[in-house]
């Protein structure tokens, strides 16, 4: 393989069909890919083509919602395995990017191959512009999605295309590392008087600091990450510099050598000034976030174990549904999917409106406690709650629906959600979500509550105090009252 070849990063996005079954895989419906240069970034190479799936069925029109892609569309597209080749040589052995490309295009790259019985293309890394991004560029571009940025930026609509939009990918990520090279250059003329706002920091969301700007990319035939530091400093030209962070990301998966070390150095060197100051001065740091690893729940009654975790930042609102699902002695419950999976949402530095109440009835205590909630999250959990809704009425339920953003009178700018803490009668009453505390230095420490009491937990998550907070969203009807209801899988309170 030619070092041409290698220095080449590919930028690619598939669109898929929408599983709207369970146990119903993706197919891929359109394949775009544009090759850059890394030193010059500018576009080498492009194709795109539409795909036809092995069933025409399989585009519902959730599918069509999502992309705009019809049946009559693809009839005359070849099939993927008559592509196959075409793909694999855009793709082998270069570096992948692309916006969320590790939890979804990846992957149907590989099950496509793998469904017609051909070893999949390999990367030589990975740029995953969104994981980059919102840990780099901090999320002042609000969710962070594709047409977020495109619409912060001003560089048009998103059309939901694999081409347009990974040249769309692209145009997003030189807008940012252009700002952040400025930002890490010319600190002191981002006041409040400037385009930038003074509280829109850009943290790593592994460590809780104020970083550079650092990229990574992953190596995906090992599985793991490879860390790449490279720290934006001051130059007397952008586009030189710009061109040097580009040529180190078509590094390969080895380790650094002497010689990458050395071209590194001076980036380091150059901020590290800079870096203790801005440390310094970082002292209203959020809490670290646990790795959505840690999320190690039992499956309860209802659950379902298989559930991913996510980020507000990973959520897509037109991938949400919800379907009914057998419950308890024949009835029905709703399951809110992702995807067309079941997932847990995780938020980080969620502020404490009012502390631990117990609602319980008949000596079985229900706790919960109010947080304030963020436009995202606001965002997320109204759509959930619409489509749990208008599922709800659909199967037949009278009861008056509760939602699950409370928004008070004179208080619309200020919306709350209610956590709620769950409790279990096995071996004993005793608390289902496992509570943490955290200190400021990032230590973890699980707590074990003596017993269910609300005055030992409203001493521990006191209003005005912060809670990182893994939870999903349960449905619940009786009573004559219907909803969705936040219930914690696992807390952690801020020290």
């Amino acid at each position: 393989m030619g070092s041409s070849h290698e220095m080449r990063i590919a930028f690619f996005d598939v669109e898929t069909t929408i599983p709207t079954q369970t146990g119903q895989g993706y197919a891929i419906l359109e394949f775009g890919a544009i090759l850059v240069c890394p030193r010059k970034l500018v576009e080498l190479h492009s194709y795109s083509t539409l795909v036809r799936p092995s069933k025409l069925s399989l585009i519902s029109s959730l599918s069509v919602r999502c992309n705009g892609i019809t049946r009559d569309d693809v009839l005359a597209a070849p099939t993927f395995a008559e592509i196959a080749d075409e793909v694999y040589d855009i793709l082998h052995g270069r570096i992948w990017a692309g916006h969320n490309i590790l939890r979804f295009d990846c992957y149907r790259i590989r099950e496509a191959f793998a469904m017609i019985g051909r070893p999949a293309p390999e990367p030589s890394g990975t740029i995953d512009s969104l994981k980059l991004l919102t840990e780099r560029f901090g999320r002042r571009a609000g969710d962070m999605k594709m047409a977020s940025l495109a619409t912060y930026f001003g560089i048009g609509q998103q059309k939901h295309r694999s081409l347009d939009d990974v040249r769309m990918n692209l145009e997003v990520v030189k807008c940012c590392a252009t700002v952040l090279f400025l930002e890490s250059s010319l600190p002191d003329i981002f006041t409040s008087s400037s385009w930038v706002s003074p509280n829109v920091t850009t943290r790593n969301r592994s460590n809780g600091k104020l970083s550079p700007t650092t990229l990574n990319v992953g190596n995906n035939k090992s599985n793991s990450s490879q860390r790449l530091g490279v720290e934006a400093s001051p130059s007397s030209s952008m586009n030189k510099k710009l061109e040097e962070i580009f040529s180190l990301l078509a590094i390969s998966n080895e380790e650094p050598d002497n010689t990458t070390l050395s071209r590194m150095s001076p980036f380091r060197d150059e901020t590290k000034a800079e870096l203790k100051r801005l440390e310094a001065d970082d002292l209203d740091s959020p809490c670290q976030l646990p790795p959505i690893e840690a999320l190690q729940h039992p499956a309860s009654e209802g659950s379902n174990s298989s559930a991913v975790v996510l980020t507000p930042e990973e959520i897509s609102i037109p991938l949400l549904a919800a379907k009914l699902v057998p419950y308890y002695r024949g009835t029905q419950k709703i399951t809110l999917l992702h995807n067309g999976a079941s997932f847990h949402l995780c938020s980080c530095r969620l502020r404490v409106r009012l502390g631990v109440k117990n609602f319980g009835e008949g000596g079985k205590p229900r706790f919960s406690f109010i947080v304030d909630a963020t436009p995202t999250i606001c965002q997320i959990l109204d759509a959930c709650d619409d489509i749990a809704h208008k599922l709800s009425t659909e199967s037949g339920s009278i009861s008056e629906w509760k939602h699950i953003v409370t928004r008070k009178c004179g208080f619309i700018n200020s919306p709350t959600v209610r956590m709620h803490i769950q409790t279990t009668n096995v071996d004993g009453l005793r608390y289902e979500t496992e509570i943490y505390r955290k200190q400021s230095s990032g230590a973890v420490e699980k707590l074990t509550l003596s017993q269910c009491n609300v005055d030992e937990l409203d001493a521990l998550v006191s209003s005005g105090s912060f809670v990182d907070v893994y939870f999903s969203l349960e449905s619940y009807d009786y009573h004559q009252n219907a909803g969705i209801r936040a219930v914690l899988k696992k807390l952690f309170v801020c020290s």
